[in-house]
């Protein structure tokens, strides 16, 4: 089976992870950081990296842009370095590509 990977931060990793594991077509997820001056991240010391979720999917049932419909629709990217109750910037809305035609399609999903 083909897979690609998504990196996506939307807030606490770990509701998002919750939210995402469920659509049909994810394979795996992985919580962690990413994004910040540190090479191994910890809950302790993680400067400037965000809360991100590794998505493993099967671009045949599921294809990018609608996992990234879907990730607007499950969090507020409008708001600066929080989302809900969690403050700070590694609770902000980031799109971590991994290819240049995911940049692509997530340039077109942002107004």
């Amino acid at each position: 089976m083909k897979t690609d990977v998504a990196i996506l931060a939307g807030g606490c990793f770990w509701g998002v992870q919750e939210l995402i594991r469920k659509l049909n077509g994810v394979v795996s997820t992985e919580v962690g950081y990413t994004g910040g001056r540190n090479d191994n991240p910890t809950y302790q010391h993680h400067p400037g990296h965000a809360e991100a979720v590794k998505v493993v999917y099967s671009p045949d049932k599921l294809s990018y842009r609608k996992l990234l419909e879907y990730f607007f629709s499950i969090h507020n990217p409008t708001t600066i370095l929080r989302q809900g109750n969690d403050v700070g910037s590694s609770y902000r809305s980031a799109i971590f590509f991994t290819t240049e035609e995911q940049k692509q399609q997530a340039n077109q999903l942002i107004p």
